[in-house]
């Protein structure tokens, strides 16, 4: 029996000592230290450096998450929603008391390639760094440079409601140990336009933070890039194979989506895309729109031949649709509300009359794409330059799920939106608190 007893004891003093290294070893990996290193003087940036951190800011949308007061760019965002709870973005302009004016280019290199803060705790993923990490060291230079010579503004950051435990940040440990592989900076000059757009949609782009899915502790599933993902309120489509958009994309649809904010067989960039377009991409140069455009359609675009049967058949839809009775109410109020904007009689669909029936939002398992734009609108500001839709907020719930059942059946093959009119009073509800 004591030797029985000794065993156990034995057994279970192996167990805490092997608890104990494991335990330790992940305190070692996870504990980082403060960079108290001084913060480069801002005569020390050239103004090449500080326009190419510039176009490098833009690239990154970093204004459209950090920035709530158009006022006030850079000194803090308005509150990421997440599936654990809202992220607020922090200020980044060279205040030394709530920005990163204390900031060393050493430390800020270490939290756009490790999510690793001055103070050495762990940033949330909401920070995509895990994206960043592939910036050269020339390029976080020149972000560096720019970021440090903005208007510095005092704001104290708000506060994430991240519940307990996740609010610790230290077990941001964990999750890097699982999920986060950080890539080798790219420092080699780019030989090819594919290359190039690699580089920035994988890395300052961070296209697949949105457009691809997450798995339950939020890391993005990487055999499933650019499959499309939910974020804040709308469907970011897939931008591969699995795109629902029944004409595919093209190098050209990129391009033009991308640099005008509309492509004639895609529609209109909206709601979070909006930004991106005309506040971040529109910083960047043509050469590396089309970069951007000719490593997108690598993921799987849409061939020719597809397109031109898809735009025939919407046309031919838009067609019977003019000749109907006007049968259902969807159809009378698709008539009288939008089809004056949206029909298209010619040969070809028409570049400022997005065609529903093309348009991925119709093709998506939510309806919640269309119903955003439905009632939200989209301001010549945001859409194509100087093309507007107006918001409809002053119809029924029953009267929009009623437009969107019409385009469903209609437009498309497949089977119907369900609890329609209880979606459109959910974002309705979510537009009046936001606004």
């Amino acid at each position: 029996m004591r030797g029985n007893h000794r065993n156990t004891r034995n057994a279970l003093f192996v167990v805490a000592a092997v608890s104990a290294a494991v335990a330790a070893g992940f305190v070692g990996y996870g504990w980082k230290p403060e960079i108290l290193d001084a913060p480069s003087p801002t005569g020390a940036f050239t103004q090449e450096l500080v326009a190419r951190g510039e176009v490098l800011a833009g690239a990154g949308y970093c204004g459209v998450c950090h920035t709530s007061d158009p006022a006030k760019p850079y000194a803090g965002g308005r509150g990421l929603v997440t599936q654990f709870g809202t992220i607020f973005p922090t200020n980044i302009t060279p205040d030394p008391a709530t920005g990163m004016g204390s900031w060393s280019r050493s430390a800020f290199a270490r939290a756009m390639r490790e999510g690793v803060s001055r103070d050495g705790s762990h940033l949330f993923p909401a920070f995509p760094y895990d994206h960043f990490a592939l910036l050269s060291d020339e390029d976080i230079d020149a972000l560096y440079a720019y970021f440090m010579t903005r208007t510095p503004v005092r704001q104290v950051n708000q506060d994430n409601t991240l519940p307990f435990p996740l609010s610790i940040r230290f077990l941001q440990t964990g999750w890097k140990l699982l999920f986060f592989r950080p890539p080798e900076p790219e420092n080699a000059i780019l030989q090819t336009a594919e290359a190039r757009g690699r580089y920035l949609v994988d890395g300052i782009a961070h296209c697949g933070a949105c457009h691809t899915p997450r798995n339950a502790l939020g890391a993005e599933i990487a055999w499933r890039a650019m499959d499309g993902a939910d974020i804040d309120g709308w469907t970011a489509p897939a931008l591969n194979g699995n795109t629902p958009s029944p004409t595919g994309w093209s190098t050209s649809d990129f391009y033009n989506y991308l640099r005008t904010g509309s492509s004639r067989l895609h529609g209109t960039a909206a709601g979070p895309m909006s930004p991106v377009v005309h506040q971040g991409l529109a910083k960047l140069p043509d050469d590396d729109i089309q970069a951007i455009s000719q490593y997108l359609v690598t993921f799987g675009g849409g061939s020719s031949a597809l397109q031109e049967a898809a735009e025939q058949r919407s046309l031919e839809q838009d067609a019977a649709q003019s000749a109907s009775p006007l049968a259902t109410l969807g159809e009378r109020l698709y008539v009288t509300a939008c089809a004056t904007c949206h029909f298209n009689a010619g040969e070809e669909v028409a570049d400022a009359r997005p065609a529903l029936g093309l348009n991925s939002a119709l093709s998506l398992e939510k309806p919640d794409n269309l119903l955003h734009a439905v009632l939200e609108g989209v301001s010549a500001e945001d859409g194509k330059p100087g093309v507007a839709m107006p918001a409809f907020r002053t119809m029924t719930d029953r009267d929009l799920a009623e437009i969107a059942k019409y385009l469903r059946s209609t437009r498309t093959d497949l089977p119907p939106w369900t609890d329609l009119e209880e979606r459109v009073a959910r974002i309705r509800s979510a537009g009046a608190a936001h606004d």
